[in-house]
């Protein structure tokens, strides 16, 4: 792929993700964890759980995409990384691991405490489908930014999507399952043969992973790769390509 190429990716990448933030006031409702309790303490499967498990079954392909290329909680974190200049500690990658067991917990007593799942309501708490309804809302929304904002400037970039995230647990677990099984998966593969050690790849991931390290010892899988082609878009050398492939 050229270098006009890779920067176009990486603008249309953006764009997306810019268009993903600008509709969260509207789209809240279909991917929030929050909602999904509220449902259930009604015995509801609402839009957001039904998404959520949409993200499950398409990590068995496409991992984390949904992570580098369309969430907006990722997105309002790459709009602020002008003001958050460290890369996020790895060794606090587990604490996402709990958040997700309480929200897991916490879900099934809401639910068994309301007689099971009584009904699918894909547009749960919204208006003609959209979850702006009161003020009440965007305030929501406005808390939301807060802390997600908080915690990335804390943590390092993108720091909430690797230490808190429970949606990023449900994927990770679905690439860990593929990865189990072998089936063909979109991946990032490199050439290291190629690779001039120029460090690039590593400073434009914003997940923080020691991208040249996993080039150089020809291991390009890692659970907290959001497949957003920073890296591969950056290499001078082309080092680094999307594919799919097995085990």
């Amino acid at each position: 792929m050229s270098q006009k190429s890779r920067f176009s990716r990486q603008t249309i990448r953006r764009a997306i993700l810019i268009v993903s933030f600008l509709l969260l006031p509207a789209t809240l409702f279909y991917i929030s964890p929050i909602v999904i309790l509220m449902g259930a303490a009604q015995g509801i499967a609402t839009g957001s759980l039904l998404l959520f498990t949409a993200l499950f079954v398409l990590s068995l392909g496409v991992s984390r995409v949904w992570c580098g290329w369309l969430c907006p909680m990722g997105a309002w974190q790459e709009i602020c990384s002008p003001v958050m200049k460290r890369r996020v500690d790895g060794r606090r990658d587990r604490v996402k691991y709990g958040v997700t067991v309480l929200w897991l917990s916490l879900l099934a007593y809401l639910f068994i405490g309301a007689g099971g799942i009584l009904a699918v309501d894909p547009f749960y708490g919204t208006v003609n489908g959209f979850s702006i309804t009161s003020l009440d809302t965007l305030m929501m929304v406005g808390f939301i930014f807060f802390m997600i904002f908080a915690v990335a400037f804390v943590m390092g970039r993108r720091g909430y999507c690797r230490v808190v995230c429970p949606t990023a647990v449900l994927m990770i677990v679905g690439r860990k399952i593929r990865n189990a099984v072998g089936w063909p998966a979109l991946r990032l593969a490199a050439d290291a043969g190629r690779c001039i050690d120029c460090g690039k790849c590593s400073k434009a991931c914003p997940m923080g992973l020691d991208v040249h390290g996993m080039v150089r010892e020809g291991r390009m899988e890692s659970a907290e790769c959001i497949l957003c082609a920073s890296c591969a878009d950056t290499c001078p050398e082309g080092v680094i390509t999307y594919g799919a492939g097995g085990r």
